[in-house]
């Protein structure tokens, strides 16, 4: 079907927007800033950093009904990877990779009908409402990780995010 391809390609246009906008904003952060945290029952700046790189992979990962245990891994490779923005970006980009990988490995027919579980859901989605859902997720904290850069005083705009 031509409008189930058109319909990925847009939601990856928009995903890969959304990646490399977050990647350059993470490559701004200066170490001195990596323990800022807004209140007290929120993440840190570098763990909001992290989570934004993981999104495109874990949430592949959570899309093939992977255990728990697998995506735990995958954080907690991302948290030992260290704060350098290099590092970061490169599971954002590795991420991207794999998401690509298995939704163009998707019939028509699965990206619209199949349904998979999370671990930590009743129910589950079909697969392309989970591509929605990743994309959303991720615009989500980029504008989270803006509002903490702006927080900090950081010369940013609106025009950083186009």
């Amino acid at each position: 079907m031509e409008a189930v391809n058109e319909m990925k390609k847009l939601l990856f246009e928009e995903l890969e927007h959304a990646a490399r906008t977050s990647a350059k904003l993470i490559a701004r952060i200066d170490s001195k800033d990596w323990d800022y945290r807004p209140r007290d029952n929120m993440r840190t700046l570098l763990e909001l950093a992290r989570h934004v790189v993981s999104i495109p992979g874990v949430d592949s990962l959570i899309m093939q009904e992977k255990p728990e245990p697998d995506i735990r891994r995958r954080e907690a490779e991302i948290a030992a990877s260290g704060p350098e923005a290099d590092k970061l970006n490169g599971w954002l980009d590795t991420g991207l990779q794999e998401l690509r990988a298995y939704m163009d490995g998707l019939s028509d027919e699965d990206f619209l009908h199949r349904s998979t579980k999370p671990f930590y859901l009743p129910h589950g989605s079909v697969q392309a409402k989970w591509l929605i859902e990743t994309t959303t997720h991720l615009f989500h904290h980029r504008a989270q990780l803006f509002n903490y850069m702006k927080a900090l005083g950081y010369e940013i705009n609106m025009f950083d995010l186009y």
